[in-house]
């Protein structure tokens, strides 16, 4: 994309203040098992119309499934704020000032396999339960870690990447209004056709900033968003931001009791959101509002997703909708109800200028659906600029006004709002949004919007390599991709960039740290099967159970603080307490550090399996099954057993076209692992649970199997 002319845009000197298929399981052959016995009880121990119409018919399929689960692998879960002293709500949680907490993503090289063992971790572990379930909580005494931890990882950053960075004390909407000073004409933002350039895209945030200050929303307040990817969804985070509200950014796959939680839980005193959504919204709060569960929601900002899209497209979607059923029945001007379109009409554009701190909060982000009952994460202006500022170090060839983003992963998500939405504001790129992951639709837009930096999750990457129309796609636009959510098998990682001559590496992060902590080097030296190392700033060591540091290549929970790390939980002290303790963000996962400083992660303490006394880390064995040339998806469970307490369990996806048996895999996994980290169990599935950023939902596994039982 050309340099677009660098004027300043005129700003005006007055300020305002303010689906599975049946499942398949299967047993191994008796004759197998038993040929199998000896080994592993020696290895257990004891105990298609008009061209303009068809083209809006199938976009709007996608758009309507902006917040219905993906049909293929979706796209994309890498310090301090003020509590509100009057409001008269619970005082939020204000633990040490770096990090800790239910890990949720992960975003890996492998090292040289003469340095590990054929496990795949530095060493076998015959650690008995408790030693796992131990470095899951804190220990009644902990050892105090030295103040001073090793930084092996920095003698091998290339001189473009700094080990600090310099942090203005400012708010995220900074990087808009740098990006409209110096790129007032560049695209900003590109959606099914309508493209909005930085000027425009700063005076719809500047008129939505108004109304929402009309509406009487204040600093403070919490404004939830529930939008699908689409221009409203950026033009309402930077507003809410822009007037120091504090954002809630919500899943528009939240079912009624889901959001009404996490709309109660924050105090959420605004949500926008789109037509198709409203009936949810509605219904969770009753047929009276005031007197309902929700009484603080009093606005309902209602936007289609008609108002993001161009001529005729525009005309063309309200057809397509009510040729499908779906009729709005949206009491504007009742209940607080209020229509998008006509809040931007009737709001002025001048510039809203609040004072905003780096250490003010700037959103709650809602995590640990994966794992339990969701917390909202406190992350300030701070903790995202910072984190956007790592991101772009990071990516130190990315040039300013240049780049073009291909925006799959959920901007509601902390992945896609960081890697994504922040860090192609911050360099006045241009965001190229799709509501959703659509294996052909995302080669055809790759094809022709050209994107240079497209971050994703393992499951997308795996859906575009295994598509039909790859081989015939031009990719080479592409010149890197983070790949976060989950590990990224090394197979997949070399037919990507075998395909698009681009980089794509592995990432690590959490919600609770903005959320990326650690990548390995886009242009330099990658150790596949690990993280890579940790960003600018960021401290990581590797936790015994009782707090001690460990040395190279000992297994341990993986501990992180940096500018980066949340503040705490939203009214959750305790818990916060439990992760921020120490000073230090402990992440609930296991995993080592070898003597590059380049890490390893090897599971998720929870998820570790313990089957006759081994621990069994479920990753390595999935690392194991991806690399069969049948199997497109695999992840593993620990199943009840009365024998072994617990025992190996696969779920597969086959490859198009391809088949294996249980019997088959049995062999493949035989020669590649130790016995008793082999599968006693396979179950064929059409697909697996899925959050939106790809993410395999173990938990709905578990409670599948639970009432199986």
């Amino acid at each position: 994309m050309d340099r677009a002319n660098q004027e300043r845009p005129l700003v005006p000197e007055d300020r305002q203040e303010p689906t599975d298929s049946a499942p398949i399981e299967t047993l191994l052959p008796p004759q197998q098992e038993e040929a199998a016995a000896p080994q592993l009880i020696a290895a257990e121990l004891p105990t298609e119309t008009a061209p303009g119409e068809e083209a809006v018919a199938v976009e709007s399929e996608q758009l309507s499934a902006g917040a219905a689960s993906p049909e293929e692998p979706p796209a994309v879960e890498p310090t301090s704020s003020e509590a509100e002293a009057s409001s008269g709500e619970p005082a939020a949680a204000q633990p040490a000032p770096a990090s800790e907490p239910a890990a949720e993503e992960a975003f890996s090289e492998e090292p040289p396999a003469a340095e590990l063992a054929p496990g795949g971790v530095p060493h076998e572990e015959l650690a008995p339960e408790e030693a796992v379930a131990s470095a899951a909580s804190p220990p009644e005494e902990p050892v105090a870690p030295p103040a001073e931890i090793p930084k092996p990882w920095l003698r091998h950053y290339p001189p473009e990447i700094p080990a600090s960075l310099d942090y203005p004390n400012h708010g995220i909407p900074q990087f808009l209004i740098n990006a409209v000073e110096k790129f007032p004409a560049n695209e900003a933002v590109h959606f099914l056709g309508k493209s909005l350039t930085y000027r425009e895209l700063y005076d719809h945030t500047c008129r939505l900033a108004n109304g929402l200050i009309s509406l009487g929303i204040n600093r403070g307040d919490r404004v939830a968003i529930m939008l699908p990817n689409c221009p409203q969804a950026v033009i309402s985070y930077y507003a809410a931001l822009m007037i120091g509200a504090v954002v809630v950014q919500t899943n528009p796959l939240y079912v009624e009791r889901e959001l009404e939680h996490q709309l109660k839980d924050s105090g959420a005193t605004t949500i926008i959101t789109v037509d198709l959504f409203y009936e949810r919204v509605a219904n969770v709060r009753g047929e009276f509002p005031e007197a309902g569960p929700l009484p603080k929601l009093k606005n309902v900002i209602i936007t289609s997703l008609k108002d993001g899209l161009p001529f005729p497209k525009n005309l063309l979607y309200p057809l397509k909708q009510r040729k499908e059923g779906f009729k709005a029945d949206i009491p504007y001007g009742r209940h607080g109800v209020v229509a998008y379109r006509k809040l931007l009409a009737s709001s002025s554009n001048l510039p809203v200028i609040t004072d905003i701190h780096g250490s003010d909060l700037a959103q709650l982000q809602y995590t640990g659906g994966t794992t339990g009952t969701p917390k909202g994460v406190m992350l300030t202006h701070r903790n995202l600029v910072a984190n956007t500022m790592q991101t772009s170090a990071w990516c130190y060839k990315v040039k300013d006004g240049y780049e073009r983003f291909l925006a799959v992963l959920p901007l509601f998500h902390v992945f896609g709002l960081t890697v994504l939405m922040n860090f192609s504001v911050m360099r006045a790129g241009s965001l190229v949004l799709l509501p959703r992951f659509e294996t052909e639709t995302v080669l055809d837009t790759i094809s022709r919007q050209q994107p240079t930096l497209f971050p994703g999750a393992p499951t997308m990457y795996v859906a575009l390599i295994n598509h039909k129309k790859s081989a015939t796609t031009d990719l080479s636009s592409i010149e890197a991709c983070i790949s976060g959510s989950a590990a990224l098998p090394l197979e997949v990682q070399e037919q990507f960039e075998k395909m698009t001559g681009g980089k794509l590496i592995e990432g690590y992060g959490l919600t609770e740290a903005s959320p990326v902590t650690h990548a390995n080097l886009i242009w330099g030296k990658r150790k596949i099967g690990t993280i890579g190392m940790p960003f600018p700033d960021t401290e990581v060591a590797i936790f015994s159970p009782d707090g001690r540091p460990l040395p190279v290549r000992e297994v341990g929970e993986l501990v992180i603080r940096g500018p980066q790390v949340m503040k705490g939980y939203w009214n959750n002290p305790k818990e916060s307490e439990i992760v921020l303790r120490g000073g230090w963000l402990h992440t609930g996962d296991l995993g080592y550090m070898d003597e590059d400083g380049y890490f390893t992660i090897v599971d998720r303490i929870k998820d570790v399996i313990i089957a006759g006394g081994f621990n069994i880390y479920p990753r390595e064995v999935e690392e194991v099954l991806y690399e069969h040339p049948a199997v497109m998806e695999a992840t593993v469970l620990g199943v009840k057993d009365p024998y072994r307490g617990e025992t190996v369990k696969a779920f597969i996806v086959l490859k198009k076209g391809s088949t294996v048996s249980a019997a088959q895999l049995d062999v493949w996994c035989r020669q590649r692992l130790a016995s008793f980290k082999v599968p006693h169990l396979y179950e064929f599935r059409d697909s697996l649970p899925k959050t939106m950023i790809g993410k395999v939902l173990k938990r709905k596994l578990l409670e599948e199997l639970e009432k199986e039982q």
